[in-house]
């Protein structure tokens, strides 16, 4: 039977939601490594949205979910229904939605709060002892998500690095094509756009995150 993940988006787009081709690079390597997924996202306003194209913030207003069904091409549930019991796995893209509507680390560095319905999905996954992937800044959830000495990684920024330590976590610094594992915790990190210059070095160390995700599972 194959495995099945959870993958969790944080809206459309590098500056306000899910890095779009982080996003795209896991459903691509669970897909050619047979296993399948579901694409979940909470059902939340966007701390704001932002004209990719001049970085300036519009006034208008988003949903989380909505906008990151533009990536899962439709197929994807409030995470509020995810249950862990359905899934080997759960894995959580990059981009600044990770930072700004998963958790506000992008506001508050080392005193980021993280959105309720996160928690509560990550946590069902340690608590069945399940395999959890963090990519890009996502890390910067592993203190609240797991709890102090916790091992991930950002890549080398050390500003980041440190506010991460703040929270108890554990900092590993790590080149873009290599992964960081916690083995005891199940928790499996990369630093994807965190380094990546192009979409192929971002892709290595993605691959080897999925892959020993469903190696954990």
């Amino acid at each position: 039977m194959s495995k099945k993940i959870a993958v969790v988006l944080s809206g459309c787009g590098v500056f306000d939601g899910a890095e779009i081709h982080e996003s795209v690079l896991t459903l691509l390597r669970l897909d050619q490594q047979g296993a399948t997924y579901q694409c979940f996202a909470p059902d939340i306003s966007q701390h704001h949205v932002v004209n990719h194209i001049t970085g300036e913030e519009m006034p208008e207003k988003r949903n989380v979910l909505i906008e990151s069904a533009r990536i899962a091409r439709g197929e994807i549930e409030p995470l509020s229904k995810l249950d862990a019991g359905d899934f080997d796995g759960i894995i959580l893209p990059g981009g600044f939605g990770a930072a700004k509507n998963l958790c506000d680390f992008a506001f508050k560095d080392s005193e980021l709060t993280v959105e309720s319905s996160v928690i509560q999905a990550v946590q069902a996954f340690i608590d069945q002892q399940k395999p959890v992937g963090l990519a890009c800044i996502a890390p910067a959830m592993t203190g609240i998500l797991f709890g102090n000495n916790a091992r991930c990684t950002i890549g080398n920024d050390p500003d980041t690095a440190s506010a991460i330590e703040e929270t108890g976590a554990t900092h590993v610094e790590c080149p873009v094509n290599e992964i960081v594992v916690d083995e005891a915790r199940k928790l499996v990190t990369t630093p994807a756009y965190m380094l990546a210059t192009r979409i192929s070095e971002a892709a290595e160390g993605l691959f080897k995150m999925v892959d020993k995700i469903l190696d954990l599972s």
